[in-house]
């Protein structure tokens, strides 16, 4: 279980460090005792195995505590953003039903707006994880710093076994509710495991947690650092607009691994904040959940030579990654395309045609995965499930299961595999995976919009996707961009929301009738190199 690495790492190294934040240091030790703490909380407040705790607290040394207090609970932690939406965040709460909700810190205003709707009001506990934030009415138990020493004594049984769901993210669903995807302690161990061995971690790593909790590279991060028994350095949010600061934290912390989504490491580049030979601790630098530029990894991989860097691929559903690829040496051309690699130990990426068969080296199909990556699937949403889920027809095993990721790829004369973008209207901004039609969902249930149309594209800066909208409003209401967009971000979060806007008087459609988009994806273009243009 996830959970285990801790408590072997406070056996044998108590006292050693295991998480950082600013001037907020736990040790082995403390992190063990205090989880073991939150686990008692929640038993003594009637979780169960299989529970599901929501986890309403800012990335923080506590929040990791709840996530291993929870796990240690026998329960599946579902970590929410606490500063999305509330509307959202209660579509979330609905679906995955949690028994308590364990909250905290600037939390706590989110938590009141949410528990003014009945529903949750009369069937779920709030747990608090913050005793600062004790004048919230809606508390039932508060977790308080314990004694060590006295913690230690006290065991806890666990029943949770490997193929348990470990925890639960939501990620952006088409039809405007979003998707829990239900991963299991073993499909986390196997990626770890692998990573472990690959990347040669070891107790002098100290590693970044940037990354926010309800993002699956959060995961590698806390769990990755805690089975080689080394230091979780928690990126402050605040830092994400600061790229001269994001430098300074990684001198300051000595971090020997940075990993994060490529649009972080295209704003760094942009401003230019990475000296020569800069960070001299860093070993490897990892990135994960849409491309990398070539240009912006070239500017890295010049800057420090002394860097490993390696590009890792793969959804949600299959747990953090399903396959690597190190580059052995920096690309001469900014147009070069890096691929996604090689299968990560246990699994297998395979490029098939409509019948699920493969393909021959250099043609596009779609791209599936199969292995020990693939999680449980949906939570309690079997349809979705078995849409994407598919039984793998060339084998016997009906547990033998083949993941459609929706991605279209290619085998290179090299044998590795490209990924060469979405095979529907998923993008990928800023790191996030959105379904662009949630976010019509949004904006077709606002009554200032007749219809609308959204689509993106495709860029090689920060954003990774332009988002655009283009919508009919309602006769004589004159909405103007500016108040969609403000009445959008009520109920989606700021990296959904569409940055380019376009107001007619009809849309445009194809022969049976359905909204065309292909000539609002071409005046979007348009208009975009226009604006470009010196």
């Amino acid at each position: 279980m996830l959970q285990h690495w801790v408590t072997y790492q406070a056996t044998r190294r108590p006292a050693a460090t295991a998480v950082v934040m600013q001037q907020e240091r736990l040790t082995y030790g403390q992190l063990e005792a205090s989880s073991n703490q939150v686990a008692r909380m929640l038993r003594a407040m009637g979780c169960r195995k299989g529970d599901r705790v929501g986890l309403l607290i800012p990335k923080s040394p506590t929040a990791i505590v709840g996530i291993l207090g929870i796990l240690k609970a026998d329960c599946i932690y579902v970590p929410l953003d606490p500063s999305g939406p509330a509307p959202r965040v209660a579509q979330m709460i609905a679906a995955c039903e949690p028994h308590v909700l364990l909250a905290g810190g600037a939390a706590v205003p989110l938590l009141d707006t949410l528990m003014s709707d009945e529903r949750f009001r009369a069937s779920i506990l709030i747990g608090s994880m913050d005793l600062d934030s004790m004048a919230g009415k809606h508390f039932k138990a508060t977790f308080s710093p314990v004694d060590i020493a006295a913690c230690s004594k006290l065991g806890l049984a666990y029943q949770n076994v490997d193929d348990d769901a470990a925890y639960i993210l939501f990620t952006s669903g088409s039809t405007g509710t979003p998707k829990g995807v239900a991963i299991s302690h073993a499909n986390v161990t196997q990626f770890v495991e692998w990573a472990h061995r690959y990347f040669a971690m070891s107790p002098s790593d100290r590693t970044s947690g940037h990354s926010p909790l309800h993002f699956d590279l959060s995961v590698f991060d806390i769990f990755g650092t805690f089975a080689a028994g080394g230091q979780l350095h928690l990126v402050p949010p605040t830092l994400n607009l600061l790229p001269n600061k994001l430098a300074d934290f990684m001198r300051t912390a000595e971090l020997t691994q940075w990993f994060s989504v490529p649009s972080v490491l295209t704003y760094m580049a942009k401003f230019d904040v990475v000296s020569f030979h800069d960070f001299p601790a860093l070993k490897r630098l990892l990135w994960c959940g849409e491309v990398l530029p070539t240009a912006v990894l070239i500017y890295w991989m010049k800057h420090l030579p002394h860097v490993r860097f390696t590009n890792l691929y793969g959804p949600t559903e299959a747990t953090i990654a399903s396959s690597y690829y190190t580059l052995p040496c920096c690309p001469e051309e900014e147009r070069a395309p890096i691929p996604i690699g090689t299968a990560c130990a246990g699994e297998e990426l395979l490029v098939l045609d409509e019948w699920l068969r493969p393909v021959p080296a250099g043609e596009v199909a779609n791209l599936y995965i199969r292995g020990v990556g693939l999680g449980l699937g949906y939570w309690r949403d079997p349809e979705r499930t078995k849409a994407v889920f598919l039984p793998n027809p060339h084998s016997p095993d009906p547990a033998d299961r083949l993941y459609k990721t929706g991605d279209l790829a290619k085998i290179g004369d090299d044998g590795l595999v490209y990924f060469l973008g979405r095979a529907d209207s998923q993008i990928k901004s800023r790191g996030y995976r959105i379904e662009l039609g949630e976010i019509e969902a949004a904006l077709n249930a606002m009554a200032c919009v007749q219809e609308c149309a959204v689509t993106a594209i495709p860029t090689d800066g920060f954003e990774g996707a332009t988002i655009c909208c283009a919508y009919v409003p309602v006769p004589d209401a004159g909405v103007t961009p500016a108040v969609v967009r403000r009445d959008l971000s009520k109920v989606l979060p700021p990296y959904m929301l569409p940055s380019r806007w376009m107001v007619l008087e009809c849309l445009p459609r194809n022969a049976n009738g359905k909204i065309d988009r292909r000539p609002l994806l071409a005046q979007f273009q348009h208009a975009a190199t226009q604006a470009d243009s010196p």
